[in-house]
């Protein structure tokens, strides 16, 4: 069944032919993209959307999430709020009320978190493991995310458990439960930063996963100058997230590389970290994107539209960059094609606003915006009454 939505007042396709479009249309076929252009020239439809001049964009692409969890960091949050400072070691907790919860209860937080998402516009998302730990733990949680998410990534390499050997765990990581995962996912991703793992042991844990047929995304930079951009770049991962303490030097290797810096402007705001400057890449010629990092430590919103805004207001973008940075650069980071952009034969994922333009995503700041979602196709969010 196909669905024309017309009587868009504005229409952001991030085509590079296409542009932005004004008075558009859009014709959904199945599960695909079949005609963008100028509501006067759009073709018959099964069915009719009339958007009465309200603004269409890609759904956004959050290619950074972790959302096969249990238990609450309430509490570490709020001393966090108070004056104690982030680290790492909080993964732990979660790791604890992960291993404890059943397969049921962990889908049933994936099938809420997704949906929150979807509901908000997000309509392709990656997800990882990570807080398993253990390998049969690992291989659970991939499954499961599997079920829910578009893109799946290994996250073993995300802390050292309590009391394991460091360089033990890190030859676990890179073998035995690489090997027992690697059939669920496409990604491997490692946490390259002080009180996880160090260049050396990330190294090996990328390695290993590359030789597995696996692409390779890197955790860097984000509590201080680190290795994380420079090895990123040097093993040819898709992306390096976090970015959020750069030297000259890893500007100019993202710069130089299709390696994608992706940028987490809610969790350096829930870890009171300095934003990255996403000025200075895209002025050097970096690629980037912007991501939510929904977890329940360091950055608990699914909100890709707060993550907009907030690149917008405070780290000098303009609301075209931040939205490409959040449909097309996710996509990017993904190694994708078919999603972040509007187009004949993209996957036919459309984000309706309550508004008369994309600016209003900053302009209105918290303010729901959210008309109506197809995902896919599907009608996720019926447009509103």
């Amino acid at each position: 069944m196909s669905v024309l939505v017309t009587n868009l007042g504005e229409l952001t396709t991030n085509d590079p032919e296409l542009g932005v479009v004004s008075d558009a249309a859009v014709v959904l076929d199945g599960d695909r993209v079949a005609w963008v252009g100028k509501a006067k020239g759009a073709p018959e439809a099964d069915s009719r959307v009339d958007a009465e001049g309200r603004a269409g964009l890609p759904g956004w692409v959050d290619s950074h999430t972790h959302l096969v969890f249990a238990g609450d960091r309430t509490a570490e949050f709020g001393a966090r709020m108070a004056g104690e400072p982030y680290t790492a070691g909080g993964i732990a907790v979660t790791v604890a009320a992960t291993r404890a919860a059943g397969d049921d209860q962990l889908r049933a937080g994936l099938r809420k978190h997704v949906a929150e998402a979807v509901a908000q516009g997000t309509t392709c998302i990656e997800t990882k493991t990570g807080y398993g730990l253990t390998v049969a733990d690992e291989v659970r949680s991939a499954r499961l995310a599997a079920e829910f998410a578009d893109e799946v990534t290994y996250l073993g390499a995300h802390l050292v458990p309590p009391g394991a050997d460091p360089d033990e765990y890190t030859d676990l990581a890179a073998g035995e439960m690489l090997d027992a995962v690697a059939p669920h996912v496409r990604w491997a991703d490692v946490f390259c930063e002080t009180g996880a793992f160090d260049e050396a042991q990330s190294r090996r844990v990328l390695k290993a996963a590359a030789a597995r047929g696996l692409g390779l995304r890197v955790h860097g930079n984000q509590l201080g100058p680190g290795p994380g951009v420079r090895l990123a770049v040097e093993l040819g991962a898709a992306s390096v997230d976090h970015c959020t303490h750069l030297t000259g030097s890893d500007v100019d290797a993202l710069a130089g590389s299709d390696t994608v810096a992706t940028l987490l402007p809610a969790c350096d705001l829930s870890t009171r970290q300095p934003l990255p400057d996403a000025r200075r890449l895209l002025d050097a010629g970096a690629t980037i994107a912007l991501a939510s990092n929904c977890n329940p430590g360091s950055s608990y919103t699914s909100s890709m539209a707060f993550c907009v805004a907030t690149a917008v207001l405070q780290m000098r973008l303009s609301v075209p960059e931040a939205i490409r940075a959040a449909t097309l650069g996710g996509a990017q980071a993904l190694r994708r094609t078919d999603v972040g952009i509007l187009c004949p034969g993209a996957r036919a994922d459309l984000h309706l606003l309550d508004a008369p333009s994309a600016t209003h995503l900053a302009y209105r700041p918290g303010v729901p915006l959210t008309w109506a979602v197809w995902r896919s196709g599907s009608p996720a969010r019926p447009p509103r009454g």
